[in-house]
């Protein structure tokens, strides 16, 4: 019998997943253990292991499309068999359980809504955890071991607990950094999915009020109390048009109404740069249209020219362009939204400030040509400044910590984030220790890790616990930039260009190089006057590379 593979969750704060690949197509043999796809959510992209095997009958969510947890991913059942009451709505006992799961809901909302007196306000920078559901039929699970214990530290990326559900025992990773302040399931302790797993948080937070409210706080269950019943209305209206949406944004076809062949690879390079591509000329087998081909293809206009008449002809000639007038949507990736929220949130609720100082590098120019003239050995100039702010930061340390609403957050270690450029975006990975480090071991981690970065092989723990970021775009010959601060860090620092200009030493006007830097504060932990005692620093270390060799 057929079965339906719906959009698993799997961190526990998604809601929406994007299927960046799919490695196997309809019509291929499925074993359990296979990786069906790689899904992007709202922490990162992870590949999709079936539970199933059989063959793959049917994709209901194509490469690049996003779906809401639990909607129809793919049918895998046996070679020919008919799905079409899949298609078209299930089967009747899925009608049955949808009528069941519907009023379970029903019975929940009652609950939550006698159940709201209990509910808890949650500190900020306390996160709970629920046991996840790991698998598109998990109802429950079981703690097979934990591999962290209360008062434990924890960073994002750390396994957490191996949980053991109706198809495996998994590992589930950890998206939060703090302390682990309280465990709810116990090893070999069995519970339903949702229910309270594990909190994390602030060491010394104390949690006794979430712990007794399972978990629940007063504005989620307000929350599910207001939005429960309006979803509920919608979902019956909206699903088939959605997916007849879904079924004619996924067929490309020409101007005559007739379908294109293009490869995959073509359609995304296509997509990217805006080209219809029932304008492009396919040289593939059968005229299908492949990656050279939209490289190659230059848009035409049209100029047409009036010619004057005789009795005219002393006039100016008139110029006419006509050409292709074209907007297009593009679905942001779960990427493009992360980083739009974070920045939005840094932006309009961190009373921010900039301080500028413009620093001498013709010392930082020649010490690196000496270095760099050492067999096997690189440093670039964002490596001297990523070492400077390390040093600097241990001399400020009020410019290394983070805001909370009852605290301020002083960090005795120092995590230097270096934003990165990437296809979709921006991604900041994260050089730990950074102070404890060389000029050359910051350049090799540098290098890593933005190669990671930028072929998507990057973890999250690779991304999380910075205490500071550096954002350089000198590269573009940008001079001066002020960037938005990077939360929960209090400063990022901008780096400009290097440029050649006249300057005044000892009273003469020569030629030197300088570079322009810009500091961005969280007014909230960072006054003015440390900031500029901040820089002040930064700026002597870099006009003084022999003083970051020790």
């Amino acid at each position: 019998m057929a079965t339906v593979v719906n959009m698993p969750r799997l961190s526990d704060t998604m809601e929406e997943g994007v299927v960046a690949q799919w490695l196997k197509k309809v019509g291929d043999k499925i074993e359990e253990g296979d990786i069906l796809a790689e899904i992007e959510t709202d922490k990162a992209t992870m590949e999709f292991e079936s539970f199933h095997e059989g063959v793959l009958l049917h994709i209901g969510v194509q490469e690049g499309e996003t779906s809401p947890v639990d909607k129809l991913l793919a049918i895998i059942g046996e070679e020919g068999e008919d799905i079409s009451d899949l298609l078209s709505g299930g089967s009747s006992d899925e009608k049955e359980n949808s009528k069941e799961n519907e009023s379970e809901d029903s019975n929940e909302e009652n609950s939550s809504e006698e159940s709201s007196d209990e509910s808890a306000e949650i500190p900020d920078g306390v996160n709970v955890i629920t046991m996840p559901r790991l698998s598109d039929t998990m109802t429950d699970g079981t703690v097979a071991t934990w591999l962290k214990k209360e008062g434990d530290s924890v960073e994002e990326g750390d396994i957490l607990a191996e949980i053991e559900t109706d198809k495996a025992t998994m590992e589930f990773e950890c998206f939060y950094e703090g302390t682990i302040l309280y465990i709810g399931v116990q090893e070999g302790e069995t519970a339903p999915v949702d229910s309270l797993l594990t909190i994390i948080g602030p060491a010394g937070t104390d949690v006794s009020e979430i712990v007794k409210s399972g978990g629940a706080s007063a504005s989620s269950t307000s929350d599910k109390k207001s939005e429960a019943k309006p979803e509920k209305k919608e979902e019956k209206s909206s699903d088939k048009k959605e997916e007849a949406k879904a079924s004619t944004s996924n067929t490309t076809t020409n101007n005559s109404g007739g379908r294109i062949f293009a490869s995959p690879l073509a359609k995304k390079i296509a997509s990217d740069k805006g080209i219809n591509l029932a304008d492009v000329s396919g040289s593939g087998e059968n005229g299908r249209i492949i990656k050279k081909d939209v490289e190659n293809y230059t848009p035409t206009a049209t100029v047409s020219v009036e010619t004057p008449s005789p009795a005219s002809s002393a006039a100016t000639p008139s110029f006419s362009v006509t050409g292709e007038e074209k907007s297009e949507e593009v679905k942001n990736s779960q990427m493009r939204k992360a980083i739009a929220k974070s920045l939005g949130n840094s932006k309009f609720t961190a009373p921010d400030f900039s301080l500028n100082i413009e620093v001498d590098m013709d010392n930082a120019m020649a010490s690196r040509k000496t270095i760099n003239a050492i067999p096997d050995t690189k440093v670039s100039f964002n490596d001297m400044v990523v070492k400077a702010c390390a040093m600097a930061l241990q001399k400020h340390p009020q410019v290394n910590t983070s805001w909370t609403d009852n605290n301020t957050i002083y960090h005795s270690h120092i995590h230097v984030g270096v934003a990165v450029a990437v296809d979709e975006g921006l991604l900041v990975p994260v050089i730990k220790h950074t102070n404890q480090m060389s000029l050359t071991q910051i350049g090799a981690t540098v290098r890593d890790l933005a190669g990671k970065a930028r072929h998507k092989k990057i973890t999250p723990a690779e991304m999380q616990g910075s205490t500071f970021t550096v954002s350089n775009l000198g590269m573009f010959g940008i001079d001066n930039f002020t960037s938005i601060i990077n939360q929960p860090n209090s400063a990022i620092l901008s780096v400009g260009a290097i440029v050649e200009k006249p300057v005044v030493k000892n009273g003469q006007i020569v030629v030197g190089n300088t570079m322009n830097l810009t500091l961005t504060c969280d007014h909230r932990t960072v006054d003015g006057a440390v900031g500029a005692q901040f820089l002040q620093t930064l700026k002597t270390f870099i006009e003084n590379p022999v003083t970051m060799l020790a």
